[in-house]
């Protein structure tokens, strides 16, 4: 993830609304692909404000409207979309006449716009069915039970939420936004990690098996990753949560989870590359030495085990868990070089 500069000089972050040190109003302008300072126009709107761009914008109507976005759209020949590139791909949002509710769509939609920033970092194809994708990505938000006194309790006559990927359209469960429960989640499913940024980029696992291995890539899937139908995803689930994980699971799969099941070990395996992207982008963009790689694997994880075992040590001085908990063994070397030919060949 960039850093970027305000007209001020100050430096302006990803999620940033406002200049903290001139108050500036700033977005992420689509016609420079960057966080820049906003000026207001007479006629209505904004000018971007950095030096090589100048574009006529308007807030993405989720910005404008309840704050829960920092994106704007282009005014072409006076005319603008109502969302941005990001949250036009929404179909359900949460119902934000509950309190909290509103919070939680930010944390929700900032997530999604860190998913968008590396997915188009690496180049992926993503988009509606108006543009001709099959499947078509889209997401909802949505909630199964009210927050009431820090806990959750259920909402009479609601069928549960359950987080995950059909077809293209990801489900994320409000709860998910709320650090309470997440940790409580977290710590009963006994995950290393679980994380909005996590259930994002495993979802989008999914919509990238279908998008570039259904119909396509199988016999290489099932050499790397298995036989999904042997057993079924219906039996292996019941297994994974009657049983758990195999006993030394660790040496095959990046998380226990991934070992429930061929579809289930790409997207954690999807995710966790998704990551390794991410944290070495960041890590450049903010000048850590040592890590300057090309796009071959074996130089991608060379970096990555620089940055993890620096962040490994200095989370350890805070007392808190691991940034970076996976070892990456020979198989799931082989499984991640699986899933770079796929990005690669799909970036075109």
């Amino acid at each position: 993830m960039k850093t970027y500069e305000c007209v001020c000089g100050a430096r302006l972050f990803f999620d940033n609304t406002h200049c903290l040190a001139c108050g500036h109003e700033v977005g992420w302008c689509p016609g420079c692909a960057r966080i820049s300072a906003l000026e207001s126009l007479a006629e209505g709107g904004y000018r971007c404000l950095h030096e090589d761009c100048g574009a006529a914008l308007l807030k993405c109507g989720n910005y404008a409207d309840h704050d829960v976005c920092n994106r704007l759209v282009a005014i072409v020949d006076g005319r603008a979309e109502a969302l941005c590139d990001c949250c036009r791909y929404n179909d359900v949002v949460p119902d934000l006449s509950i309190e909290g509710h509103r919070e939680r769509w930010a944390a929700l939609e900032a997530a999604k716009r860190r998913l968008f920033y590396t997915l188009d970092l690496l180049a992926l194809p993503h988009g509606t069915a108006d543009e001709g994708f099959d499947p078509p990505l889209s997401f909802s938000f949505m909630a199964d039970a009210l927050p009431d006194a820090g806990l959750w309790r259920s909402t009479a006559g609601s069928e549960r939420v359950y987080t995950g990927h059909a077809g293209g359209h990801i489900t994320i469960n409000v709860k998910e936004a709320d650090d309470v429960e997440r940790e409580r989640l977290r710590v009963d499913m006994n995950e290393s990690h679980r994380t909005l940024i996590g259930h994002f980029r495993h979802e989008i696992g999914h919509y990238y098996w279908d998008l570039l291995v259904k119909g396509r890539d199988e016999d290489a899937f099932r050499e790397i990753f298995g036989d999904p139908a042997a057993p079924s995803y219906g039996e292996a689930l019941e297994r994974y949560y009657e049983a758990g994980p195999p006993a030394g699971w660790p040496a095959d799969f990046v998380s226990a989870y991934a070992a429930m099941h061929p579809w289930e070990d790409f997207a954690e395996t999807f995710a966790f590359y998704l990551d390794i992207v991410a944290v070495l982008d960041t890590a450049h963009h903010l000048g850590f030495s040592g890590i300057d790689h090309d796009a071959s694997l074996p130089r991608m994880l060379s970096a990555f085990q620089q940055v993890g075992l620096a962040a490994n040590e200095l989370n350890r001085e805070m007392g808190l868990t691991d940034l970076v908990p996976e070892v990456v063994t020979p198989t799931i070397r082989d499984k991640l070089a699986h899933v770079h030919r796929l990005v690669h060949q799909a970036s075109g």
